[in-house]
């Protein structure tokens, strides 16, 4: 197979995509025909010295991509078909790639570095291949061995440390491993190593500390581990002192309850470096304050939980706050290096560096101190906000800016209200950087505190913001309508405009939103968001308007409508010109979307046939993001013309069934979903005609494998949304449907879990909305005791909620109102079921919520139950 196998390789490379193809196609089939022998063949391309480089590293990357997979599943597979070789063949596989980490070629033992990682992965939880650490530990610890070899052992302990990190599966590693691998790290961590082997060490260790537990809560260890640390900060080598300080920012992380002993070093190594070193790696040594007070906020969080619920916090889980302790000397080392902005903003403004982790750290330290941070900042904010120097000037703008989101309105309340003039005037600063930075202030004050803005004050904001709109820079007039957008989502639930039909916001509307259309159509919308952020700006200012304002609105509708019909003759001769007019096209349905929401059937209904037509028209795009905000846009207009929609469905069915069916672009999916249930609920029982395709795509999209689970829960809901509608003529689609939801109830999450329990009771929502709608459905047509077959399976349902701890509210509330729909409709055919105690429980338990809403749900429900018992 050599032969033949060089010469596949080689083909891989190939610039003719026929002769691409034909090799990729034949190493599928080698892998399919025989997996043992054409691992072996792999293994003994990249370990055969000779070979040209590059077939030993695509043979490397190879034979790596076997065992590897994003995809747990896949993954999971791929390991198993490895397990399944015998153990012999193996072994020669495995002494193959060790034999290729001593390889005198670098890129061979780097490949083969990453080929044994994986392998190690997945046979070190089981301790199947004692040979790999004990080769390990020689090659790194012997003199016999070049220092290449050193360092491509060291990558691959660290690359092997981060595959376990990241595979769930399989039993935990033994303590032994862990020590081995440990001792083998720090050996080559060593102060009298090479810079390029310490390095190698250093990200070892970073991603060996997720096993390390049992070694750093022995303090012994854990000094050794941690001396070994802070010495390699002080290498003359910029990459190794940068991994010392990631491992450092892991520590912080993982083993926050044990810095104690360590954090007047840590303080002393982070600011000392903050100030002095460079860039990457103060990068680094920010980033420990960063996670320190992420750390800091999770405890506290989880003390002000305990506190709440009158429950003891779990020993070890006590916040030092330690954040708090070095404010007064944490905060000027911020500030300071706020002050050193990239000098080419327009070349540096999107890269990560020193200012900008300093502002992202100090927003970090505000949330985590809260009101302490007002008297450790404003100081620096006041003294340097009209600086001469526009680096202080900015600085001190970012400071402010930063701070927000940290303390309580009581204590920034009064900073706020008198920032708003200082800040209006610094739109017009000189510097591009600060008016920028000034914007975005501008528009955190408008997100976070908008109550403390003076009402004197509100004109000149929005006049100033509307300003810059088309005056600015794509960045600043960005920033302006981030601003203007969260002065109009301060009107949300606007009391005021309901009381008075006007608010405070309305007589700028009109010439709001026709200069933020202006900007939508500037040359340069498509940089720094400022196209979606126009229209977005547009859609919340539509949203909370009040009455006072429909006349501009009932304007607008026919006007968007008309920008939308424009787009499909715009010329796209490139993929930006199509991805552009495809972008417009979505935003503009989504303010359509808005509109058709703030109006009324008899505004809408003179249009109606031109959005349709367009909506349609925008649904032939290939682009899901388009798809998404159509058929948003169609379920306002379904929801406001209700059964006039009806004349509309021959024309949206073959789309609407697309999308239900675009199982790959799964948010389409989901938004198609919740457009049959508002279809549903807006045409009724003229939905009939249409059920049969609907009701088999849902179908198809929940026996869909591949299908994201988040669909699953809308789906199995939009049964009941079509039972509702079509009422005894769900009969036709009951039993398919039945044993979906029963398929579905079945599912349980484990109780340490919290992501899949919080989907396993989405799921159960969706089960318990799909079963209501479908009791009252076939009640209201007259069908009730088709349900009769299947009552087992739904108090069998409703029995288990009653004794799983980890449902939710929500699902207990659905659960009641079940159990009375099901009461309501089948009666004293039930009275056995209703009599068991676990009926009983689920009410008493509804009941102790304290929710009025499922309170009331649960004293109908209990009256139901009653008078079904007495009948």
């Amino acid at each position: 197979m050599s032969n033949d196998l060089t010469a596949t390789l080689q083909a891989c490379q190939s610039p003719d995509l026929s002769v691409r193809t034909a090799a990729e196609q034949a190493l599928q089939s080698a892998e399919q025909n025989n997996f043992p022998e054409f691992t072996g063949a792999l293994a003994t391309e990249l370990s055969t010295e000779g070979k040209a480089i590059q077939v030993r590293q695509l043979a490397g990357i190879h034979f790596k991509n076997l065992l590897y997979a994003k995809d747990e599943a896949v993954q999971t597979g791929k390991h198993d078909k490895w397990k399944s070789m015998d153990a012999t063949t193996r072994a020669a596989v495995k002494a193959l790639l060790l034999q290729a980490i001593r390889s005198p070629e670098q890129i061979a033992r780097h490949t083969a570095a990453q080929a044994c990682a994986e392998v190690a992965a997945i046979e070190l939880p089981y301790n199947e291949w004692p040979e790999f650490l004990s080769t390990m530990m020689t090659n790194v610890t012997s003199a016999d061995h070049p220092d290449g070899v050193k360092v491509a052992t060291l990558e691959c302990l660290g690359f092997a440390c981060e595959r376990l990190g990241e595979i769930d599966a399989g039993p935990s590693i033994a303590a032994e491993t862990t020590d081995q691998m440990l001792t083998t790290i720090v050996d080559g961590i060593r102060a009298d190593r090479p810079d390029n082997i310490r390095c190698a060490a250093a990200t070892a260790l970073r991603n060996s500390l997720l096993f390390t537990r049992k070694n750093m809560e022995t303090p012994q260890e854990r000094n050794m581990i941690m001396q070994t640390i802070c010495e390699a900060t002080q290498s003359q080598d910029v990459k190794t002192r940068t991994a010392a300080y990631e491992c450092i920012v892991q520590i912080a992380y993982q083993y926050y309850h044990r810095l104690a002993d360590y954090m007047q070093t840590i303080f002393q190594l982070t600011f000392n470096t903050i100030k002095t070193d460079e860039e990457p790696v103060a990068l680094q040594a920010i980033e420990f304050w960063s996670t320190l007070c992420e750390e800091e906020q999770e405890l506290l969080d989880e003390a002000a939980d305990a506190e709440e619920r009158g429950v003891e916090l779990e020993p070890g889980r006590e916040c030092v706050r330690y954040v708090a302790a070095a404010l007064e000397h944490l905060t000027p080392l911020l500030t300071e290096t706020m002050t050193k902005q990239d000098e080419d903003v327009e070349a540096g403004d999107e890269e990560w560096n020193l200012a900008m982790a300093a502002a992202s750290c100090l927003q970090l330290v505000a949330e985590t101190v809260e009101d302490l941070i007002v008297p450790a900042i404003m100081p620096f904010v006041q003294a340097n906000i009209k600086n001469e120097n526009w680096r202080y000037r900015e600085a001190a703008t970012m400071a402010f800016g930063s701070i927000l989101t940290g303390p309580s309105p009581d204590a920034i309340g009064q900073f706020v209200n008198q920032s708003i003039p200082v800040l209006l005037e610094a739109l017009s600063d000189p510097h591009i950087l600060v008016r920028d930075t000034t914007a975005w202030v501008i528009g955190k004050i408008c997100e976070l505190h908008v109550r403390s803005v003076p009402s004197e004050t509100f004109p000149s904001l929005v006049n100033t913001l509307s300003s810059k709109l088309l005056s600015e820079t794509p960045r600043v007039s960005s920033q302006a309508c981030f601003g203007l957008h969260n002065i109009a989502a301060a009107f949300a639930d606007d009391s005021t405009a309901e009381a008075t039909g006007t608010n405070a916001i309305s007589p700028y509307m009109a010439n709001l939103l026709q200069t933020l259309l202006q900007v939508a159509d500037r040359q340069d919308a498509g940089e720094a968001n400022l196209r979606v952020g126009a229209f977005e700006a547009v859609s919340m200012l539509i949203q909370n308007s009040a009455p006072d304002v429909k006349p501009v609105l009932l304007q607008l509708l026919p006007a968007i409508v008309d920008r939308l019909a424009k787009t499909f003759s715009m010329q796209t001769l490139s993929n930006d010109d199509k991805e552009q007019k495809e972008g417009l096209q979505g935003l503009l349905c989504g303010v359509i979307q808005v509109l058709c929401l703030k109006l009324t059937k008899e505004d809408i209904l003179p249009h109606a046939d031109a959005i349709m037509t367009n909506i349609l028209q925008v649904l032939q795009s290939k682009n899901a993001t388009c798809h998404e905000e159509a058929f948003s846009a169609t379920s306002a207009v379904a929801d406001q013309l209700e059964a006039d929609f009806e004349k509309y469905m021959p024309a949206l069915q073959p789309f609407l069934l697309m999308g239900l069916r675009n199982f790959e672009a799964y948010h389409v999916c989901v938004i198609a979903v919740g457009l049959v249930g508002d279809i549903a609920r807006s045409i009724e029982s003229k939905l009939q005609p249409y059920c049969d395709d609907i009701m088999s795509a849902l179908l198809q999209s929940l026996q869909n494998q591949s299908l994201h689970r988040s669909v699953k829960p809308p789906v199995l809901s939009s049964f009941g949304d079509i039972a509702l509608a079509i009422g005894g003529q769900f009969e036709l689609y009951l039993q398919v449907s039945l044993m979906m939801l029963f398929q579905a109830s079945q599912t349980r999450a484990p109780e340490d879990d919290d992501e899949l329990i919080e989907y396993v009771n989405s799921l159960r929502e969706g089960i318990l909305e799909a079963y209501t709608g479908i009791v009252q459905g076939l009640k209201d047509g007259g069908k009730a005791a088709a349900l009769m077959p299947y009552t087992d399976a739904i108090f069998s349902f409703l029995d288990m909620l009653s004794q799983d701890e980890t449902r939710d509210i929500e699902v207990l509330g659905k659960a009641v109102g079940l159990l009375g729909d099901v009461a309501s409709t089948v009666g004293s055919a039930v009275k056995e079921y209703l009599s068991r105690p676990f009926v009983s429980k689920l009410l008493a338990d509804a009941h102790a919520t304290g929710d009025a809403t499922i309170m009331e749900t649960c004293t109908w429900a209990g009256a139901v139950i009653q008078q079904a018992l007495q009948s």
